[in-house]
């Protein structure tokens, strides 16, 4: 087998799940040459301006980092980009659009760490997307990077079980660390033959995850409990799922859990002091941490005797 030579690799990529490829690169016998990661933003409370995730571990390396706001528009930036000379780009939720002089840069252009099995879920919230459609799996996608959105030949995948417990912050741990893993096995097939094999994706079987609103959150107690379930699991802790109480303030819904019992109260109906909660087709979903408007997180059975909640209160 010929030996494995190390490559010259820009690394793109901005939030925590970057951060598990990023350090595996570091590890392997390559050479991160350059880092590229969103500009520094207020976050938290004070709105105090932070780097990236992805920025913190460049610089603790002693990895140069590139933080433009945008590489469309900045011909300064592109052509900085280029004057890197690499071999490949490995681009991880980096954030930003490349554009065809960026993709073609590198000898072996510009490989992508996708976080879904595509062609299903394309787009920018594939983890959450899977969840609540009732997914039975996911995975990662390594593929290599065209102008379309994530339209790309697939150069390697990985599949995961998604359980009746799998959240998004579950699964995309396990998807993090498991796009480090095949990121490492895709450049050491690229490190000693030079190129990769690649399939066309199937456009036909192609869906979209698109970036999550604030109102996706939002709970129809019409629906099943299996779907509400789904939609908890899969949009904390962003967009958060939500609900408005009967004296019209907001209650975040953290946990919950599907009961298999029948309710036939109207869905909806808070049906007592154990959190249980009435749902479309007469199933039920019973309520485990919450967190009323103004207030903390806390479970069930503090936000009723605190009068947060009542029993027999109709949520909408």
């Amino acid at each position: 087998m010929p030996e494995i030579t190390p490559l010259r690799i820009a690394f793109m990529g901005t939030p925590d799940f970057a951060v598990p490829v990023l350090e595996a690169l570091i590890d392997s016998p390559h050479e991160v040459v350059c880092v590229y990661t969103q500009p520094p933003r207020p976050k938290g409370r004070g709105q105090k301006v932070q780097p990236s995730p992805v920025h913190d571990i460049a610089d603790k390396h002693g990895i140069p980092v590139f933080t433009p706001k945008t590489l469309k528009r900045d011909e300064g930036a592109r052509a900085a980009f280029v004057a890197h000379t690499v071999d490949v780009a490995v681009v991880a939720a980096y954030g930003l659009i490349l554009p065809t002089d960026v993709l073609t840069a590198p000898k072996h252009g510009c490989l992508n760490v996708h976080a879904s099995l595509l062609p299903r879920w394309r787009g920018a919230s594939p983890i959450q997307h899977a969840i609540w459609s009732g997914d039975i799996e996911s995975g990662i996608s390594i593929m290599q990077m065209e102008e379309g959105l994530d339209t790309g030949p697939v150069i390697a995948t990985r599949a995961v079980a998604i359980h009746p417990a799998t959240t998004a912050q579950s699964l995309h741990d396990e998807l993090a660390a498991l796009g480090a893993v095949l990121t490492i096995e895709v450049l050491e097939r690229l490190g000693r033959h030079k190129k990769l094999a690649a399939r066309k994706q199937d456009d036909n079987a192609a869906t979209y995850a698109p970036l999550l609103k604030k109102d996706d959150g939002r709970v129809d107690w019409r629906k099943s409990a299996t779907e509400i379930d789904r939609q908890i699991r899969a949009l904390n802790p962003w967009p958060g799922v939500w609900t408005m109480t009967a004296d019209d303030k907001r209650l975040k819904i953290i946990a919950a859990g599907k009961i298999d019992e029948i309710f036939t109260e109207p869905p909806g109906t808070l049906v007592d002091r154990l959190g249980h909660v009435a749902c479309g087709d007469d199933t039920c979903i019973r309520l485990a941490t919450v967190q009323p408007e103004n207030a903390k997180a806390m479970d069930i059975a503090s936000a009723i005797n605190g009068g947060y909640l009542a029993p027999d209160e109709m949520l909408s």
